[in-house]
């Protein structure tokens, strides 16, 4: 790759571009459930916006292009959620995902004290699974899935192991 991919944390003005690049990555999951109403489909541009002021989000960019995005938030019981992670189609493949990763692992244990962290994937997501199994994720369990119906499964790290993924 001629430019190199830059992660920073987002700003109020990317959430347009992350809003568009959801709804082109999360194509290919829906196909894989035969199920377009998954979460990163329907979810608006407002939601989205909220989502870049209040949690901890991060991106990833080709010069000025948003090529790939993160999510997380720390949760009641101090573990974060993390999710939504996707990078463009034509771009995958080159460890932008695990960058963005620990990217918001650190963030979300640093600087808001998140003891673990918890993501959820589609039970045939093949790609993610591996990914996060590569960066310290272990599958704890199964969820029936949320509104959209899609079984989930559950996986979680301890904060704190993240240093010894790079």
């Amino acid at each position: 790759m001629g430019m190199s991919v830059t992660i920073s944390a987002a700003a109020e003005q990317d959430a347009e571009q992350i809003f568009r690049l959801q709804y082109l990555c999360f194509q290919s999951e829906a196909a894989l459930y035969g199920n377009y109403r998954i979460d990163p489909l329907v979810q608006t541009l407002d939601s989205v916006r909220a989502e870049v002021a209040s949690d901890c989000v991060f991106v990833a960019r080709l010069g000025d292009e948003v090529v790939g995005s993160v999510r997380g938030r720390v949760t009641e019981d101090g573990s974060a959620a993390i999710g939504k992670l996707c990078v463009h189609p034509r771009l995958q493949g080159h460890g932008i995902g695990a960058r963005l990763l620990r990217a918001a692992e650190s963030a979300l244990a640093d600087d808001r004290g998140a003891t673990s962290f918890r993501l959820f994937t589609g039970h045939r997501s093949e790609g993610n699974l591996r990914l996060y199994r590569k960066v310290g994720y272990q599958t704890v369990g199964t969820s029936e899935g949320g509104a959209d119906g899609v079984p989930m499964i559950v996986l979680e790290k301890p904060a704190g192991t993240y240093a010894a993924t790079a």
